[in-house]
């Protein structure tokens, strides 16, 4: 979903989870909302493929553990189609350390998110996935990322030739957690101007959001745990 697009209509959830009172009560919070539209609900991965192909979500809220089909093989289900029209999938999970929260990432996740989560966080998580920024924790970011990036499987070997100097040094602050404003205001740059490098990165790197910008950066060695 384009920001043009976010502006001019709600943003559309998804809430896949086995436990009911997760999927209602979030399912509250969010259509409460004005600017967000709960379009519908699963108890496990299996019927969120088919939720997802039926109602054309912007935002799915996907728990990790569920029976049939968990949240992991759901979600390469769901992004596995390369659409533009791909929700943007928060992994909801129990744990900020939980091992699960690396193969999300694998899988093509934009975020992930605490179950115990405040109201404003999980309203405020919605919006920033919609908008197309990252969703990592600050607390856990940098130690997520860098033990993701350090582990044996094979990983997708970022090229950064192609980026220019403008474009690395925006890469570099992305992969810190910044948003555009912040960045904006670092490189004495326009917000719309930072946006633009952004989206060069992601169209010469074959990245589809902010998130794979930052493991892109870890994975390349452009940033490291200690920076």
């Amino acid at each position: 979903m384009s920001m043009s697009e976010a502006e001019e209509q709600p943003i559309r959830v998804a809430i896949i989870d086995d436990q009911e009172m997760v999927r209602q009560g979030f399912g509250a919070l969010l259509g409460a909302q004005p600017d967000i539209t709960v379009v519908g609900d699963a108890a496990d991965g299996d019927a969120a493929v088919e939720l997802v192909r039926r109602t054309r979500p912007h935002v799915l809220l996907m728990d990790i553990r569920m029976p049939r089909m968990n949240g992991l093989d759901a979600t390469r289900a769901v992004l596995a189609r390369q659409g533009d029209d791909n929700p943007r999938v928060i992994m909801l999970t129990t744990f900020d350390a939980d091992e699960y929260v690396f193969a999300a990432l694998r899988a093509g996740a934009s975020g992930f998110l605490l179950k115990d989560a405040s109201a404003e966080d999980l309203v405020q998580a919605v919006r920033i996935v919609a908008a197309g920024e990252a969703l990592l924790a600050p607390s856990v970011t940098r130690r997520l990322i860098a033990d993701y990036a350090a582990r044996p499987e094979p990983k997708r070997r970022a090229t950064l030739s192609q980026l220019t100097e403008r474009e690395l040094e925006v890469m570099r602050l992305v992969a810190s957690g910044r948003t555009n404003a912040e960045l904006a205001t670092a490189l004495f740059l326009s917000e719309q101007t930072v946006k633009t490098h952004v989206s060069r990165i992601l169209s010469k790197l074959g990245l589809r959001d902010r998130t794979q910008i930052v493991v892109a950066a870890y994975e390349s060695g452009l940033v490291t745990v200690a920076d």
